[in-house]
């Protein structure tokens, strides 16, 4: 066996040398289009029901919790008193104190969820007035919206057109038009301007931050705090139990009707039909992930609004997510 390099001679080959502009083009690799992975488990996580095994543990696991924790501060409490009276007495003001901070907290998550279920009130009264065209019902539920929004400043200017051009309706429809452009359409406008600013926020953190599950979590979070701010909006403050079964609720109906999902129709007026599939993986997924914040938050507005659309137009989610995620790439326009 010979050692060392092995040299071929080429020019006693018969067959001819290939030429490199005559090799066959490099195929392209098919990568998966994004698919907002993020905001679909986000969406899971918080419409995924618990079993009822799961609540009754819970509920069970809480109750023998909460009178252990009784129980204990109770001889705490007791033993301290026998022996040190001041200290024990001290002691019991400040549990006293807590205990009345917590039922504070109790009723406030209480009237959270009445105003959001004034809000679902109101909107049944006022789909009833417009299916059977009742103006007595109509002017109820004007009324009841009048008083929904009395205490508030931006919405003195929509109250007082309302109170001037009211008495010149004589049906159902236009009244409630007319409550619907004065009253809800300024309302509208600054939800739809809170979507804005939580689709942008998702679509960032997602695009800059490789940290995993880290895009979950700020999915999570900014659909949650968006869907709060867009209830405040209309006049449905709640709290943090109260946000969580919004949220729930609208995550669920989005879940059921197979809306957690986006393709590339919906980024086409930002990116044209073709280039989402080229982009970067992780910022490909930060669009989407944004588009469909812009979806749940669309959701979030017919949720809490007081009425239903008719006179106005419901906001539409390829507008949104032109207003929002435009910038992005510095072509955004407002339409």
């Amino acid at each position: 066996m010979a050692k060392g390099p092995v040299l071929f001679d080429l020019e006693k080959d018969s067959k001819p040398r290939p030429a490199v502009s005559e090799a066959p083009p490099v195929p392209d690799l098919m990568v998966p289009a994004p698919q907002g992975q993020a905001m679909q488990i986000a969406a899971r996580l918080a419409a995924r029901k618990p079993s009822l095994l799961m609540r009754l543990f819970w509920a069970l696991g809480g109750a023998l919790v909460g009178a252990l924790v009784s129980i204990a501060a109770w001889n705490f409490v007791t033993n301290l008193i026998a022996r040190y009276p001041v200290l024990g007495w001290a002691m019991t003001v400040l549990i006293a104190a807590f205990l009345l901070v917590l039922a504070l907290i109790c009723l406030r998550e209480i009237a959270a969820f009445g105003r959001l279920a004034r809000l679902d009130g109101l909107r049944h009264e006022a789909g009833e007035a417009l299916a059977q065209g009742d103006l007595t019902a109509a002017r109820n539920v004007t009324d009841h919206l009048v008083n929904l929004y009395k205490g508030r400043e931006d919405t003195r200017w929509g109250r007082d057109r309302l109170a001037e051009l009211r008495g010149d309706q004589l049906d159902a429809q236009g009244l409630l038009a007319l409550a619907e452009v004065e009253l809800l359409a300024p309302l509208d406008r600054a939800a739809s301007r809170e979507v804005e600013a939580a689709a942008r926020q998702v679509a960032t953190v997602t695009a800059l931050v490789p940290i995993a599950l880290a895009d979950v979590a700020a999915a999570l979070t900014s659909n949650l705090r968006m869907i709060r701010r867009v209830a405040e909006v209309y006049g449905g403050r709640s709290g943090f139990f109260g946000s969580w079964r919004l949220t729930r609720a609208v995550l669920s109906h989005l879940v059921a009707t197979g809306a957690v999902a986006v393709g590339d129709d919906m980024l086409e007026p930002i990116l044209g039909g073709s280039l989402l599939g080229k982009l970067s993986r992780r910022f490909g997924e930060g669009l989407v992930n944004g588009a469909l914040t812009a979806r749940v938050g669309v959701a979030a507005i017919e949720v809490c609004r007081p009425l239903p659309f008719a006179a106005e137009k419901r906001p539409k989610v390829r507008s949104i997510i032109k207003r929002s995620l435009g910038g992005l790439f510095g072509q955004g326009k407002e339409s």
